[in-house]
């Protein structure tokens, strides 16, 4: 076996890897290796494809890494379960389907820190519009020949209705588009689904070009180690069964394991703070502080109600409806299976300091948890909230040299005055919008957290004990140049080594507002074409929406 047996070795076949597989392999010269420690998205794993099936893999140890974080302090030391994708596809293979790019602001914030100037949303703009094949009419916000297909929720439910009627009556406006020219407002989302199913990145990057003979897969390979010649990486060592370890070569190997797996894999690998490595006796090959640290993620809660009249989606639970439900989708894909039912939801400011919208809302036709249990077998409805660019920090370590080991994982959610102060005008403008006129005929009463809960201390105590991530763990191998800074935004390079990368939702600075996946795919697209070394995308210079100056110019900062 020789050590240039592969041009590129990509360690983790979720989101980010299917799309650099993908871009990697297009040129036949470039001989493609992915390592995932999963399984396959067989065809025959009917919930991995069902939209409405996608409480079934979440938290099932088949499907799902099944992760928890350490004892919360601000969250009555809970620990807070995290489902990440153990399949081909990650977690966009178990996911829900939700595509929201964040706001303008977003990448406007990323640029303005050192180095990051080539991230503001100009640059950013065309690497979305090239992975999208949206169903709506294009324009110059979207594209129409991308391989990740999106459609629009289509919001016939009457509890729709009566949302975006109550949301006015409530004082916030609509907006056409939450992925266009303005974020802040409401409307029906953009959904990762094709002909009633789940397109996710596997189906989209990686089955349309498997059969090209210069890229391979390998399956429930757990990556183990990577290996350097000084600091330079040349090899991976993976496993397929515990006693079972294979090295493979490469010029470049490519970190796509996600905001958990990455930095776990850099660390055991002997690149993070050097005193973390000596206390676990791993040889230090570049000491890099940042790598862990910066932990991100979003925060939720379910305000639920429940329904006075039957037009929830409550009978598709009922286990006498299951088999023609399935029978609907399986040989039609329609009915209520064809649809992930986060159908609409929106964005707000909820104070006039900040700048752009901080809270997001999903609107869902039952009342239910992402588990699939429900407070309630009668008819009722729900909305998820939570804030979007909350200032709490945590950090990801390994505990030990075992790769098969979890990490340590604490989030500190709750843990700042800001985040406990927007937790509070969250959950009291849910109310606002589910209480205006528009829902009196549906509305029978709140269910969760229900009237007993009305102080401020009150709501807090409420999302500590009840509150769950909204699945977005980010930021901890950031893209920058100070010194917590882990990825060179120039060539996706991890600092201090050569031919090694991270490409997945770790090198995001700042979360982003919304759901992670689009700006995930977002990056892998740019980051392919700064590994190849290809002339990258022309910025492209779209208005943007900002409270208080209407259009802003891209090109202002």
């Amino acid at each position: 076996m020789t050590k240039k047996q592969y041009d590129y070795i990509i360690i983790g076949g979720g989101s980010a890897g299917c799309a650099l597989a993908n871009r990697l392999s297009a040129s036949p010269d470039n001989r493609v290796l992915v390592l995932d420690a999963g399984r396959p998205d067989y065809i025959w794993d009917l919930f991995i494809h069902m939209p409405a099936g996608l409480t079934v893999p979440l938290g099932n140890k088949w499907y799902d890494w099944c992760y928890e974080s350490d004892p919360e302090p601000f969250m009555n030391n809970r620990r807070i379960f995290h489902g990440r994708g153990k399949v081909l596809g990650g977690s966009s293979s178990i996911n829900g389907m939700i595509y929201i790019r964040g706001n303008a602001l977003d990448y406007q914030r990323w640029s303005k820190d050192k180095g990051m100037e080539n991230w503001d949303y100009a640059h950013c703009l065309p690497y979305f519009k090239r992975l999208e094949d949206r169903m709506a009419r294009p324009d110059k916000y979207h594209g129409k020949q991308g391989p990740l297909n999106l459609e629009i929720g289509p919001c016939t439910n009457p509890l729709f209705q009566a949302f975006f009627k109550a949301v006015q009556e409530a004082g916030f406006p609509l907006t056409k588009d939450v992925n266009g020219f303005c974020q802040e407002g409401f409307a029906p989302f953009d959904r990762n689904i094709k002909q009633g199913k789940r397109w996710s990145a596997a189906r989209a990057y990686y089955h349309p070009v498997k059969h090209r003979k210069n890229l391979k897969l390998i399956m429930r390979a757990m990556a183990t180690r990577i290996l350097f010649n000084g600091k330079r990486a040349e090899g991976v060592t993976f496993s397929r069964g515990k006693n079972r370890s294979e090295t493979a070569y490469a010029r470049h190997i490519i970190c796509c394991g996600g905001a958990i797996n990455t930095p776990q894999l850099l660390q055991l690998s002997g690149i993070a703070d050097a005193g973390l490595l000596k206390d676990l006796n791993i040889p230090v090959v570049h000491d890099l502080p940042g790598v862990g640290q910066n932990l991100q993620d979003h925060l939720e809660v379910y305000v639920q109600y429940g329904c006075k009249e039957p037009v929830s989606m409550a009978p598709a639970l009922k286990w006498y409806n299951k088999p023609r439900i399935g029978y609907q989708w399986l040989f039609h894909k329609k009915g209520a299976a064809a649809s992930n039912h986060f159908e609409a939801g929106g964005f707000i400011r909820s104070n006039e300091t900040v700048a752009y919208p901080n809270i997001q809302f999903h609107f869902l036709p039952v009342a239910i948890r992402y588990d699939g249990s429900s407070p309630s077998t009668d008819h009722g409805y729900q909305v998820h909230i939570g804030p979007m660019y909350s200032d709490a920090r945590g950090e990801i370590k390994i505990k030990s040299k075992n790769p098969f080991r979890h990490p340590s994982m604490r989030f500190n959610y709750l843990s700042t005055q800001q985040d406990r102060k927007e937790w509070v005008e969250a959950v009291r403008t849910a109310r606002q919008i589910m209480s205006r006129p528009a829902f009196d005929r549906f509305n029978k009463g709140e269910l969760s957290p229900g009237p007993s809960v009305e102080t401020d201390e009150q709501i807090l105590d409420w999302v500590a004990a009840d509150g769950e991530t909204a699945l977005h763990p980010s930021c901890t191998c950031k893209m920058g140049k100070d010194k917590r800074s882990v990825v060179d935004p120039d060539t996706m390079q991890v600092h201090g080594t050569e031919g090694l990368y991270a490409v997945d939702a770790s090198v995001m600075p700042y979360i982003t507002n919304g759901n992670i996946y689009s700006p995930v795919m977002m990056i892998a697209e740019k980051a392919a074409d700064l590994i190849l070394g290809n002339t990258l995308l022309q910025p492209e210079f779209a208005d943007y929406y900002k409270h208080g100056a209407g259009a802003v110019s891209a090109e202002k900062k």
